[in-house]
């Protein structure tokens, strides 16, 4: 993740997603940074297509396959800034890439010429490739569900950030000890036991988990921030990621 001076208060500088937006020109700082997108987020794409019902392996051979061929463009040309969401896009253009395999698996099918080389999970399991056409003709994962899905990486991603930076300041066991509130729920915690292996009153303890709670959220903030363009509402989209992550699981 990019380290921008907002942990020091001065905002966000330019995020990922705003520097692949300015360079539509392949550049090598537009491919990182598409680059380093596709690496962070790419479980919800691979949760998205094991959804539609397909095998583990053959989901991931297309997930390689659409996140290959999403990164030799070197570029995100068909985004639109004015969406700002990088999941926009990015199921978007999945959706795009399901579509078009689809449509020349049907002109091989009616003799069209069209020449494609089996996915290897799914030589060595032919049965996904049946279920995988069965799945993405009668699909019934919704757009909501992959914003879940997100929601939970950038989740994730903001707490593994978060752990890296206290275990740099040598505050690796501090971490692990109070990691548990982060859940909120820490009333089914035992303060006493935390302060005690950290050698804290429990007042200091309250204080402790209370900047650790404040330090995750800032986490959290810039994680967001990292896939919306320049100018985008942070605001928003950080409610919104609550909103996607209360809603019942599908």
């Amino acid at each position: 993740m990019n380290k921008t001076p907002s942990s020091h208060g001065h905002g966000f500088g330019p995020t990922r997603w705003t520097l692949v937006l300015r360079s539509q020109g392949g550049t090598p700082e537009a491919r990182a940074a598409l680059s380093e997108l596709c690496e962070a987020y790419y479980q919800p794409v691979l949760r998205f297509l094991q959804r539609e019902g397909r095998h583990e392996d053959a989901a991931r051979e297309l997930a390689h396959d659409f996140f290959a061929r999403l990164l030799e463009r070197g570029q995100v040309g068909g985004a639109h800034p004015a969406k700002g969401r990088f999941r926009s896009y990015l199921l978007g253009a999945l959706k795009h890439y399901l579509a078009d395999r689809r449509e020349k698996e049907g002109r091989l099918k009616r003799g069209g010429g069209v020449i494609l080389q089996p996915l290897e999970s799914e030589t060595t399991h032919p049965t996904a490739a049946i279920a995988r056409e069965g799945a993405e003709a009668t699909s019934t994962v919704t757009d909501a569900w992959f914003d879940r899905q997100w929601a939970l990486t950038v989740m994730a991603r903001a707490l593994k950030n978060l752990e890296e930076q206290m275990v740099s300041e040598g505050r690796a066991e501090h971490f692990r000890v109070l990691k548990p509130w982060l859940a909120g729920d820490g009333a089914a915690l035992d303060a006493a036991a935390a302060a005690a292996q950290l050698g804290l009153g429990e007042s200091a303890l309250k204080v402790a988990v209370h900047r650790l709670r404040k330090r995750f959220r800032h986490a959290v903030r810039e994680e967001v921030a990292q896939t919306l363009p320049e100018g985008a509402d942070l605001q928003a989209e950080l409610r919104y990621l609550i909103e996607a992550l209360s809603a019942p699981s599908p």
